[in-house]
């Protein structure tokens, strides 16, 4: 029992060591982990160990709480540690390959994980990712699961991206031209596996004719659809890096791909407040300042858009109702105001009301950049 406890203040003081950087998990960044692989000599949350648990010939997992360490393996703590780690594992990551944080999908933290560890894709020696290849990793071919526009099913449907061509291209029939040629420009990707309903789930947004269309695919595979999501990437940074040479390399990267803000339904009715409220699905888009808005969450294509300024311009979030307005079903109201026109819509509880008052008023804050 006195081994235990001693064994278990030792592993505690390592996570609040000073430059160890073992306060956050080794993997996701989520604070305060509670585990820790005693084969890698770092400290895990307690979901990235699930992942761990199924990587047995790389990494053990214990909690630092509720298990017994032994001393050998406190002393290997002790000389490793996440920061060891993470200069050994993580030595060539490319700027545009997508790090998980705590908040992202399974899918994405498993390929991390085991992209690390497993296959060593980041270790110094390895020639699977070069610094500076953004071109040749922006390339990629292969099939992925598309949903139909119309019909709504999923179809195996062959896809080419070309970081050089700066297009992203996909068929229909292998005896005919492309369905759609994609500029790398408009392209944006992230994952959406609960509303594709896909653990692989992966949403392609771009801009068509003035409207967002959404491709929604998945591969079986996870390291497939994790491949070409940051291959999407890849192709971007380039096109980002050969649009602005000058720009500092930290101002690029958050513009490769981005997610939505918030999404949910709401109800919204017509300019005059009269209309019916109809029921739609919406998706904040604080990069671009825009609030889309669909019949279905998987629609291809929005019905319509609200550009959401700045606070200089005249733009603000108000809670409630206009006098008079009552909402379809729900009640909990906002509204914004433009300079133009006010836009009226119901949240389906207070809850969401107060979350999407918080995104909006999140972009509102901003200043609008050219």
């Amino acid at each position: 029992m006195v081994e235990r406890e001693r064994n278990k203040a030792l592993l505690l003081e390592l996570l609040r060591a000073a430059g160890a950087g073992n306060a956050q998990c080794a993997d996701c960044g989520t604070p305060d982990p509670e585990w820790a692989s005693y084969k890698l000599g770092i400290f895990i949350c307690l979901n990235c160990s699930g992942i761990h648990r199924n990587l047995p010939e790389i990494s053990r997992v214990k909690s630092i709480h509720l298990d017994f360490w032994e001393n050998d393996l406190v002393e290997f703590m002790k000389t490793h540690g996440n920061l060891c780690a993470k200069a050994k594992y993580e030595a060539k990551v490319p700027l545009f390959y997508y790090i998980p944080r705590s908040k992202d999908c399974l899918v994405l933290k498993e390929q991390w994980i085991r992209a690390k560890y497993e296959r060593e894709e980041f270790v110094a020696t390895s020639v699977c990712h070069e610094t500076g290849s953004s071109a040749s990793a922006g390339s990629r071919e292969g099939f992925l699961w598309k949903r139909g526009r119309d019909s709504r099913q999923f179809l195996k449907r062959r896809f080419v991206l070309s970081a050089r061509e700066g297009v992203l291209k996909y068929y229909t029939k292998e005896s005919k031209g492309p369905k759609a040629v994609i500029s790398i420009k408009d392209l944006n990707a992230m994952f959406q596996t609960e509303k594709i309903r896909n653990p692989h789930g992966l949403q392609i947004t771009y801009s068509k004719e003035g409207q967002t269309r959404n491709l929604f695919v998945y591969h079986e595979s996870g390291k497939e659809i994790v491949d070409w999501f940051n291959a999407i990437r890849a192709a971007r940074f380039h096109y980002l890096r050969t649009t602005f040479p000058t720009a500092p390399e930290a101002e690029l990267i958050p513009k490769i791909t981005r997610n939505y803000f918030k999404e949910g339904y709401m109800e919204k009715t017509g300019p005059k407040h009269k209309e019916a409220f109809k029921k739609r699905w919406f998706s904040l888009d604080s990069q671009e300042r825009n609030l889309l808005y669909f019949k279905d969450p998987l629609d291809a294509f929005e019905l319509g858009r609200v550009f959401i300024g700045s606070k200089e311009q005249g733009y603000e979030v108000q809670a409630g109702l206009p006098r008079g307005v009552r909402g379809k079903r729900w009640n909990a109201g906002l509204t914004i105001v433009t300079p133009h026109r006010k836009f009226v819509f119901v949240c389906e509880n207070e809850r969401e009301q107060k979350e999407w008052t918080a995104a909006l008023n999140e972009v509102i804050s901003q200043p609008v950049t050219a």
